[in-house]
């Protein structure tokens, strides 16, 4: 009884969660024509709803560890569902994502993606899209500084299943000559990718120590892999 009672409030949490989206929306189109600063007001706005409720009617409770950064740097991050881009979206003050270019078409998600100054690349191109995942990252720095986000495996991998790092995180840190940022996470393991069942716990994401500009690509892969896996997997083995 109490697995079904879970399934019924996770589908009630997840209706409510994108009707307040539209809502929000609905709200700030018109003012976002003269004041594009209120962008990350309206995202926040629902990215605090989304978390009050997510405590509320799933049990998720949510929690960012770690020093956040406020400069320009290169924030690499494990991707393990919905959850992981709203907490950390949240946490940052100007956050934009490299996305696969999908999400521009996506209704609402795709309108947000391009007011926070999302850049979007073509994966099925490989080589082509690094080389225009770098032009396009540079040009966005010039119009909108902020902390670019990417995800080292390109998509979301479920928590304890192993998925290559691409080398695109490698090329941007060295491109950038930026500090980089990992962040670690548990959140699929509450909020799974494929699932509507929603499990109370703890989600957490935690920006772990920066690693400074300047490293050889191969050893910066090395580093951020290894960082960012074993600070997930000791996320995940605090509720075991």
């Amino acid at each position: 009884m109490r697995i079904i009672m879970q399934y019924i409030f996770s589908l009630i949490f997840i209706i409510q969660m994108y009707v307040m989206m539209i809502l929000v929306t609905i709200c700030f189109t018109p003012l976002l024509l003269f004041r594009d600063d209120l962008t990350m007001t309206a995202v926040n706005i629902w990215c605090g709803w989304v978390k009050f409720t997510a405590n509320v009617l799933v049990g998720i409770k949510t929690e960012v560890r770690g020093v956040v950064p406020e400069d320009e740097v290169l924030i690499i991050s494990k991707h393990q569902s919905f959850l992981d881009i709203i907490m950390i979206v949240s946490a940052l003050n100007r956050p934009k994502f490299i996305m696969k270019k999908e999400i521009l078409i996506t209704p609402i998600i795709g309108f947000w993606a391009k007011k926070l100054g999302c850049i979007p690349i073509d994966r099925g191109k490989k080589g082509a899209a690094i080389r225009e995942m770098i032009k396009a990252v540079h040009l966005s720095s010039r119009k909108k500084p902020g902390q670019l986000i990417i995800f080292p495996q390109g998509t979301r991998v479920a928590p304890k299943t192993h998925a290559p790092y691409k080398i695109g995180s490698g090329v941007l840190y060295s491109e950038l000559k930026q500090d980089c940022v990992p962040v670690a996470t548990n959140v699929g393991m509450l909020w799974p990718k494929s699932s509507i069942l929603r499990k109370p716990g703890l989600a957490v994401i935690e920006f772990l120590p920066r690693i400074e500009s300047g490293l050889d690509i191969k050893e910066f892969m090395g580093l951020i892999e290894n960082n960012i896996e074993k600070a997930s997997d000791n996320l995940i083995n605090e509720d075991n």
